[in-house]
């Protein structure tokens, strides 16, 4: 068997609702030349059955696995599984939620092959509610954070995405070459909730050169089931950050030790963080008059 160009990835869990759509999304690419994996993370809902009912229908291009034990291991974990499966040189992902449109990967896959140093790709993805108000005034973008259409070298992104001054890339918005991608070991699989894809981006914006472009290659649904809507309702935002912040620091003496400024950058935001849990908690003696 000829090996494709591009691996779609879909985790999946209790997504049945939503999962057929993502299919087809990627079965309607433009670009011709691409694999799909179907990764379950222990769904106990239909999930499982409709994705190996696409598998029968098109038994050359998708493919449905699943954790060997049948549980649930988290996003990164489910990725992972995932990336260890994919034949093609690049690696792409969506949640079973969320859609590519037409074009993705016809255009990103070209824009990859003008720019050989590019190690990942991706562009303006709609935050997604029209779906269900029919109003498409209620979707909007994020900031990229910088000029567009261009490589951007490390760690110039990176400081842009620590600072909050961009939105996180989203999974179902990036293409990446899966040399790289392994490379940097994939997912953290420790991280499962708030910061999970921060941590992935972090690690990536790190080392790789990427190309940032302008254009809107896939639709991230807003629904009040998705993990984004349950993690921004659950606190321990702090927290979370913080335990961000102290992983990435080890990761980055030990992966980049040369990367002073970021080092001195997260350890600015760490000592910020710290005070923000603390200040409630202050005792009167200590606060501002």
């Amino acid at each position: 068997m000829v090996e494709p160009r591009v691996t779609a990835i879909i985790i999946v869990y209790n997504g049945d609702r939503y999962l057929a759509e993502a299919i087809d999304s990627v079965v309607a690419q433009s670009f011709p030349d691409w694999e799909l994996i179907i990764a379950d993370d222990g769904s106990s809902d239909r999930g499982l059955e409709i994705a190996r009912d696409y598998a029968d229908r098109h038994p050359t291009r998708i493919r449905s696995i699943a954790h060997p034990d049948r549980a649930n291991h988290g996003m990164s974990a489910t990725r992972n599984l995932g990336i260890a499966a994919a034949r093609a040189p690049l690696i792409g992902f969506l949640d079973c939620d969320d859609i590519w449109l037409p074009h993705k990967l016809a255009e990103q896959v070209a824009l990859l092959d003008r720019h050989p140093d590019a190690q990942m790709i991706y562009g303006r993805t709609l935050i997604w509610h029209s779906w269900r108000t029919g109003q498409a005034a209620d979707d909007f973008f994020y900031d990229l954070g910088t000029a567009p259409d261009r490589i951007v070298v490390p760690p110039g992104l990176l400081t842009i995405l620590l600072e909050n001054r961009s939105q996180t890339p989203t999974t179902c918005n990036a293409l990446m070459r899966s040399t790289f991608l392994r490379d940097l070991g994939g997912f953290e699989s420790r991280f499962r909730g708030m910061f999970e894809d921060q941590v992935f981006f972090a690690k990536a914006l790190l080392e790789a050169p990427a190309y940032i472009s302008s254009r809107n290659w896939a639709h991230y649904r807003q629904h009040k089931e998705s993990f984004s809507a349950k993690s921004a309702g659950s606190g321990g935002d702090a927290r979370a950050h913080l335990a961000f912040l102290l992983w990435f620091a080890g990761y980055v003496v030990r992966r980049a030790p040369a990367q002073l400024n970021v080092l001195a950058q997260i350890a600015r935001l760490g000592a910020q963080t710290c005070w923000a849990m603390i200040k409630p908690r202050r005792p009167s003696w200590l606060r501002a008059r």
